[in-house]
């Protein structure tokens, strides 16, 4: 007779589609960045939390950019973890046509961006923004920062052309939105021309949501 557990070894996902999207998204994420997931798993619905931008050193000017996306799972599961990009993506690879249980990694790492998620209550809704807008920022930002950085730069270089160009406000918000957040939802596929993503605040957090997903950024603290 097994013991029970308050962390599910498996997460039995609703459908093969639902595995095929989990799979574009951490492929998508582990391209932007390859770190970490963190999976919370509650009741019938999987949230998968990944960090696209984050500061560097300390001081750095660069907002906390996450992407989520929610799934629903076929069997309640409890799962709270935060694991290696790479392990999921080669547990995924592993999975069939029509498989759709997948083994959660065993091993799990330590992220400072994974210790302070956003809230799940308490969002205002402050409008929406196009997509167009958001694409355009978001190539724009990935433009400017390939011309300011030299070929071989040093860290340093780096990050203060990327401090400046994704802390930059995008004017068309209707909150306080940085271009890092469409760099965020462009880099997960996020971004559907003629579309409109809704825009959400909750203290330092905002959100950017659009029928594929969500990105949150969390502010850099004034110093």
């Amino acid at each position: 007779m097994s013991h029970p557990s308050t962390m599910s070894r498996e997460l039995t996902l609703a459908e093969p589609q639902i595995v095929h999207d989990l799979r574009t998204f951490v492929g998508r994420a582990r391209a932007a960045q390859d770190g970490a997931v963190r999976l919370q798993a509650v009741g019938g619905v999987l949230a998968a939390y990944v960090c696209i931008l984050g500061p560097r050193i300390l001081g750095e000017n660069l907002p906390t950019v996450l992407g989520l996306r929610t799934m629903p799972l076929r069997e309640p599961a409890q799962l709270d973890t935060t694991v290696a990009l790479a392990s999921v993506s080669d547990r995924l690879a592993r999975m069939g046509d029509d498989d759709v249980v997948l083994p959660v990694p065993p091993v799990t790492v330590t992220e400072i961006w994974a210790g302070v998620l956003p809230p799940r209550a308490g969002w205002e809704q402050q409008g929406t923004v196009s997509s167009d807008a958001l694409l355009t920022a978001a190539s724009d930002g990935i433009r400017e920062i390939a011309e300011a950085v030299p070929q071989s730069p040093g860290a340093i270089v780096v990050n203060n052309a990327r401090g400046v160009v994704w802390a930059r406000p995008i004017e068309q918000a209707p909150a306080e939105l940085p271009a890092g957040a469409a760099f965020g939802a462009f880099a997960l596929g996020f971004l559907v021309p003629g579309k409109q993503a809704a825009v959400f605040t909750n203290g330092r957090w905002t959100r950017l949501t659009t029928d594929t997903g969500h990105v949150l950024v969390r502010r850099a603290a004034v110093l």
